[in-house]
């Protein structure tokens, strides 16, 4: 018994060490010097800004750096505390309750669970999101008209039925579609909802394929050959981050993968219409320098979105080549 209880606490031991190792490892990045303070407006103000990031990938790091860029550009005086939970949801609590306390004047949130993560760990600290798809839908803001809590920014809401369209045009003899998400991502599923809409209404059957962690993409898309004639992925970020491992196997079996925005294709899916992940960021920014500046509160910011106009075509000719698609139909 005496054993068994030693083993236990070691383990309890072991776990807490792990966990503080994570938020220690979160690096710390400054403005626009090595002093961790941008050039300044002259105002005197120096600004806290923390930043929780979900996980590294392409689109995150991309409205990350348009964040940076637009508090950069506003002239405000600020330090900067950046933080990835590396895809981790108990990090990212653990994370989240040490921005909570560690008196910042902003915090922004990258992927919706680190915004959901943040809003539960305090109600006052303003924070903006960005790379979220529908606040509302994700229980951070009452409406996404009027926010009227401590949380706004922006969402990336791609234009999915616009992608199911091109999956359609690129592959007219598709019959059922493989939906690919995360069930742990609540605006994943908002957008198969969207993505099932879009397919009823060209005559597709859809299936859903689903994965609790980046460990199990590699069978989940295994069990789909021979199953569907194509594959769907939103802007997930657990799929966006595995996205190498789902092209590879996808390709092996043929089945074209139609993403969620560019990164995705860039890493081996065949096509999306995507959205800008810089410039998403750099609004969020923006949205927070008039926080910052006393301009506005989030409780009365509107989510702020990407113009459809602004989403633009991108495909892979490598992997369009290896499935034998033509991709001149989209000229």
């Amino acid at each position: 018994m005496m054993k068994r209880l030693l083993r236990i606490c070691s383990t309890a031991v072991v776990g807490a060490l792990i966990v503080f190792a994570m938020v220690a490892c979160g690096s710390s990045s400054t403005g626009s010097d090595s002093t961790g303070t941008a050039s300044g407006s002259g105002s005197g103000t120096t600004y806290k800004v923390g930043v929780l990031q979900l996980t590294e990938h392409s689109a995150l790091d991309a409205s990350n750096k348009g964040f940076v860029a637009a508090l950069d550009e506003s002239g405000i005086s600020y330090t900067i505390d950046q933080q990835n939970a590396q895809g981790d949801q108990t990090a990212c609590q653990t994370i989240a309750s040490k921005l909570a306390g560690d008196g910042d004047d902003l915090i922004l949130a990258i992927g919706t669970p680190a915004a959901q993560a943040m809003a539960g760990a305090t109600d006052t600290t303003p924070i903006v999101g960005t790379a979220i798809t529908d606040y509302e839908s994700a229980g951070l803001v009452e409406s996404n008209e009027a926010p009227g809590g401590n949380v706004t920014g922006t969402s990336d809401l791609t234009p999915v039925s616009d992608q199911i369209d091109l999956l359609h045009k690129l592959l007219p003899d598709a019959k059922t579609v493989g939906l690919l998400y995360c069930t742990a991502e609540s605006n994943s599923e908002y957008q198969i909802k969207l993505a099932e809409d879009a397919c009823a209404k060209l005559g597709i059957s859809t299936t859903r394929y689903t994965v609790s962690s980046s460990n199990e993409i590699q069978s989940v898309v295994e069990s789909m050959a021979g199953k569907v004639d194509a594959i769907y992925a939103p802007t997930d970020n657990t799929i966006a981050a595995g996205m190498s491992t789902v092209s590879m196997v996808a390709n092996e079996n043929k089945i074209p993968v139609i993403c969620g925005e560019e990164g995705m294709v860039n890493a081996g899916g065949l096509a999306s219409y995507s959205i800008d992940y810089y410039d998403l960021g750099h609004k969020a920014g923006e949205m927070a320098v008039k926080i910052l500046n006393g301009e506005a509160t989030p409780a009365e910011m509107a989510i702020e979105y990407q113009d459809a106009s602004e989403c633009k075509l991108v495909t892979n000719q490598e992997t369009a080549d290896a499935l034998g698609i033509d991709l001149s139909v989209l000229d």
